[in-house]
């Protein structure tokens, strides 16, 4: 079947409540996974929603292993998933969710590959928030990668503190550390270091050449969420996440 036959499954699948469903695991490419994953955000744009950017995935070693895969991803934010820091989610109203912790990067120059180069990169990236990515788990990731990109690499909203704007102090994003605090306790210090092994400017620099391939350019004035500093964390009813960024600030949000 070609891309749009596959969206169109997809999207009445969805209609219906049913995600990444099981008929369709490994009956199309990782490539044929991401053009469908592009047709079916053209259906929700057509329907009214607006695209505010991308996320960039798996790009922490640690989140590699967790979800035994070995190679980014992407998948795109939308203008309904936007929320402020302190956001509450419905529990019950989330398909097995959990949170990331990032870096929320403002694009202020657009970004068209291939051949994007790392100075390029930094003199685009104009701000930067602490964030959460709230994700769920609607079907197998690591062993239906296709599909899973199809369903939009987990995404489901993103929450973002006040962006800070990048200078020569704290550019290096690398630098900056994250403390995850779960129900007032710490539970993890991660460096930003292990985003793509050098900072979330990596991320922006693979994402601009990864949307080349699909004939698409990274727009001025989108937001990309950097990928992970940290494992993902299954999130539970009740549960309260702060995340602080060195530099940066803090976001917060809870399960209720």
């Amino acid at each position: 079947m070609n891309t749009q036959d596959i969206a169109g499954a997809l999207w009445q699948a969805m209609e219906d409540g049913r995600h990444m469903p099981s008929e369709w695991a490994g009956k199309f490419s990782l490539q044929q996974g991401y053009e469908v994953q592009l047709a079916l955000l053209h259906k929700r744009l057509a329907r009214g929603e607006r695209q505010t950017g991308w996320k960039v995935g798996l790009t922490a070693e640690a989140m590699r292993v967790q979800q035994q895969v070995h190679e980014p991803c992407f998948g795109y934010l939308l203008e309904s998933g936007r929320h402020a820091s302190g956001q509450a989610y419905r529990f019950s109203e989330l398909i097995a969710p959990g949170f990331e912790n990032e870096l929320c990067l403002t694009i202020g120059k657009t970004l068209r590959g291939p051949g994007v180069s790392l100075e390029e990169v930094a003199a685009a990236v104009t701000h930067a928030a602490p964030a959460l990515e709230i994700v769920e788990v609607r079907g197998p990731f690591a062993g239906n990668l296709a599909l899973a990109m199809a369903d939009n690499a987990q995404q489901k909203a993103y929450v973002t503190g006040a962006a800070v704007p990048l200078t020569a102090d704290n550019r290096d994003l690398a630098g900056a550390n994250v403390t995850v605090q779960v129900d007032g306790a710490v539970s993890e210090t991660a460096s930003g270091s292990a985003v793509m092994q050098g900072g979330g400017l990596l991320s922006v620099l693979w994402l601009a050449n990864k949307l080349a391939e699909f004939g698409l350019a990274l727009e001025a004035g989108m937001q990309v969420m950097s990928g992970s500093f940290t494992r993902q964390y299954r999130a539970s009813q009740g549960m309260r996440v702060q995340s602080s960024f060195d530099r940066f600030g803090t976001v917060a949000a809870n399960f209720i």
